[in-house]
């Protein structure tokens, strides 16, 4: 059955996967390897050979596939997006910070992708996929805390008891008198700053060094969101007496030379603006607070429009490839 099941082609959903697994991969790679020729910690230096090692998979798994049912192969991103031999851009502890956004990202796109494909080497490629990333976002936690850089959710004490919400007013943030946090807000709230943390670090170091007006004043533009976020999430758990996590900024070092293309720089912040829009939106959908859901929506408003104007630079630089899709039946009727 499953080899049936292999020659019947690629379903749409397989195709959209497929090829938004395959760019991201090829620009991973060229991010991965500048660090890697910019390491000095051992521990690092093996968790990024790994994480370059599950991308370069990736490339090849999926670029087999499109051969075998000759489908186009994507440009993606090349060794021309990339000049490994400008100086260091970032410190060591920052590609752990780094690695941990890319592992979130990966498992957020492999997990979606499994329920959505049906031929089963393409779904056994993602469950591979999905096992390979959670062992490495593991690899590198470890690492993080014993070099003593993690950054755990706050903790909070045991409840006393089971219990049930009795009031309405358990939904309030405006006005009157607003309950404390529960764990889950918590939980993504915390993790919504630990992507913005990242994020702003890495754009102020693409920042520094691009020589494009626009793609300049879109990174800038990118990181005053980033610092609004900060700000608003940071809000919310200071006013229930809870940390938040602690900025990145000081692990850009002081290089002006660009390390990777313009065109990465902003297909890598549309990437990550995007995956942005997934994680407020889980945070939503699991708060319980009016003003939280209030500032979510704020959030998303911000990263959605900030991902159009990418997409717009993108498309006037002739940067952006355009995925599979489904055919222009009006436009065949006109050719004719």
């Amino acid at each position: 059955m499953e080899n049936n099941q292999n020659k019947t082609g690629l379903t749409s959903a397989e195709m959209g996967k497929l090829w938004a697994t395959y760019v991201g991969n090829t620009m991973g790679k060229c991010v991965l390897s500048y660090y890697l020729k910019h390491i000095d910690d051992r521990d690092i230096k093996k968790v990024l050979k790994d994480a370059l090692s599950l991308s370069e998979g990736w490339i090849r798994n999926i670029k087999s596939i499109f051969e075998k049912e000759k489908f186009p192969i994507p440009v993606g991103f090349s060794e021309e997006d990339v000049n490994l031999d400008v100086p260091r851009l970032f410190h060591d502890e920052f590609y752990l910070h780094y690695l941990q956004y890319l592992g979130k990202a990966g498992m957020s796109i492999y997990s979606v992708a499994i329920p959505l494909v049906s031929r089963i080497d393409i779904r056994n490629l993602y469950i591979k996929g999905l096992n390979d990333t959670s062992k490495l976002l593991g690899e590198v936690n470890d690492i993080l805390k014993e070099k003593g850089h993690l950054a755990n959710s706050p903790y909070i004490p045991n409840p006393k008891g089971t219990d049930f919400i009795d009031k309405q007013n358990y939904l309030n943030g405006f006005v009157g008198n607003k309950r404390p946090l529960h764990g889950l807000e918590i939980a993504h709230l915390y993790g919504n700053l630990n992507n913005d943390v990242t994020s702003k670090a890495l754009i102020i170091g693409f920042s520094q060094g691009t020589r494009n007006e626009k793609v300049r004043k879109y990174l800038e533009r990118g990181k005053d969101i980033n610092h609004k976020h900060i700000e608003g999430l940071s809000k919310k758990l200071s006013e229930d007496h809870l940390p938040s996590p602690t900025l990145l900024d000081h692990l850009v070092t002081t290089s002006t030379s660009a390390p990777f293309s313009d065109k990465l720089m902003v297909f890598h912040k549309i990437d990550m603006f995007s995956m942005k829009i997934r994680e407020y939106a889980n945070g939503a959908s699991l708060n319980g607070r009016k003003d939280i859901g209030v500032l979510y929506a704020r959030c998303l408003l911000d990263v959605s429009l900030y991902v159009e104007d990418g997409a717009n630079l993108m498309i006037d630089h002739n940067w952006l490839e355009q995925p599979p899709g489904a055919p222009n039946r009006n436009q065949l009727i006109k050719e004719k």
